[in-house]
């Protein structure tokens, strides 16, 4: 099998594999004060030091999480939760085609606490405009709890200005969350020199940000929350406190180890593996031109612009959900850009809000590399697509209409 969906997730790593086989055999809970239990918390807050070192952040600012997931919830929850104690401040800021651990978060609390949602609108590459986003704290900063949002776009591999966005919020003192789980290990992120270069005061500006293991090379089921000390959120689970009151649970040693490790060797080669992973990404790009002529590149053009593992493209006349089954048939997986609820297929919503046609949003079709692709993954997924894409244009666009309907 060709991967060819490491956004999704990617291959663990040896090294992750090495640190979690190994922190397994430890026994003892790192909250307790015997020899065993401050043996395991040795490993662990190790562990933390060194995926802080990787996020430009302090050791006791990484709070570890049960999944990336989690830790979007906490940011966002807390956030808000901790921003209506003083007075009310019901609005909630996030972009348009956020990805939807953010979108059905913020539903959430629309739902259940009165959250008001404010939709930012994205440019045609998916980009946040900023010209909006200003508009909106400038007249409303008082009432609004947070803002949320993508440091890359997940589906279509956009690039977001987060040093922009932290300094606008800085400047209106209002706390802003990044969800980074798409960027890590792919871009540099230095949440310490963020928040310096906007001059935030405490508890304003970027004050959290989101990553999870599973896609930098680590195992799944541990993401961290980068929380500033000066940022207040209220917990979404109580029971110990074990991590600075913010989150409670006995602490998974052997997990945190893995992300360690993974996050380690991460940074260690990032630069030169975004400069591989992009020289495959724009000959994967090319090579999809020569194919479809009217294949629409999704995202931005600039590679420069986009996540250096991200192609992501929308085919005229037939379905992503085709493509991705005949070129899984073919022995190559991809994913689409769109999600499927009962059955139906359903177009992409970031597509969308880019400003594309419901038709255009159902070709969809993501392409991303990881650190283990090479040129014979390029060249077997461009061997493969045209004829899942004959086959698929035959098949053309599902009904919308189903069986239910009648």
């Amino acid at each position: 099998m060709v991967y060819l969906d490491h956004a999704a997730t990617t291959p663990m790593r040896p090294e992750a594999i090495a640190a979690l086989t190994g922190a397994l055999t430890l026994v003892g809970n790192p909250a307790s004060i015997h020899s065993a239990g401050q043996t395991a918390k040795r490993l662990l807050e190790e562990s933390r030091e060194r995926v802080a070192a990787t996020l430009g952040a302090d050791p006791i600012e990484v709070v570890f999480t049960g999944s990336g997931t989690e830790a979007v919830n906490l940011a966002i929850k807390g956030l808000w939760w901790q921003r209506q104690a003083d007075a009310p401040r019901p609005r909630l800021v996030v972009p348009a085609g956020e990805h939807h651990a953010t979108i059905d978060t913020v539903e959430w609390l629309a739902a259940h606490e009165g959250a008001e949602v404010v939709e930012i609108p994205v440019d045609a590459v998916g980009r946040v405009r900023l010209d909006a986003l200003a508009d909106e704290l400038r007249r409303h900063a008082a009432s609004v709890a947070l803002v949320s949002m993508l440091w890359a776009n997940n589906e279509v591999g956009t690039l977001q200005p987060v040093a922009d966005v932290a300094a606008l919020c800085a400047s209106a003192d209002v706390p802003l969350h990044v969800d980074a789980i798409a960027a890590y290990g792919q871009v540099p992120i230095d949440f310490r020199g963020l928040r310096a270069a906007s001059d935030a005061a405490p508890g304003a500006g970027l004050v959290a940000l989101s990553v999870s293991a599973h896609k930098i090379g680590g195992p799944a089921g541990v993401g961290a929350l980068v929380l500033d000390r000066s940022a207040k959120v209220e917990p979404l689970l109580h029971g110990g406190g074990q991590q600075r009151r913010i989150r409670s649970g006995t602490q998974d040693v052997a997990a945190a180890a893995a992300f360690a490790a993974a996050a380690t060797a991460v940074e260690a080669v990032r630069e030169t593996d975004a400069a591989r992973m992009a020289a495959l990404r724009d000959r994967l790009i090319a090579g999809v031109a020569t194919i479809a002529s009217d294949a629409t590149l999704s995202g931005d053009p600039d590679p420069e612009g986009r996540l250096p593992g991200n192609a992501h493209f929308a085919f005229a006349g037939c379905e992503g959900d085709s493509l991705l089954f005949l070129l899984d048939a073919a022995g190559v997986a991809v994913s689409t850009g769109s999600a499927c609820q009962a059955g139906v297929p359903e177009p992409s919503h970031v597509l969308i809000a880019m400003g594309r046609s419901e038709q255009d949003a159902r070709g969809a079709l993501r392409i991303t590399l990881g650190h283990d692709s090479t040129d014979a993954d390029v060249d077997a997924f461009l061997a493969a697509l045209p004829a899942a894409l004959e086959r698929a244009r035959r098949a053309g666009l599902a009904a919308r209409a189903t069986s239910f309907d009648r």
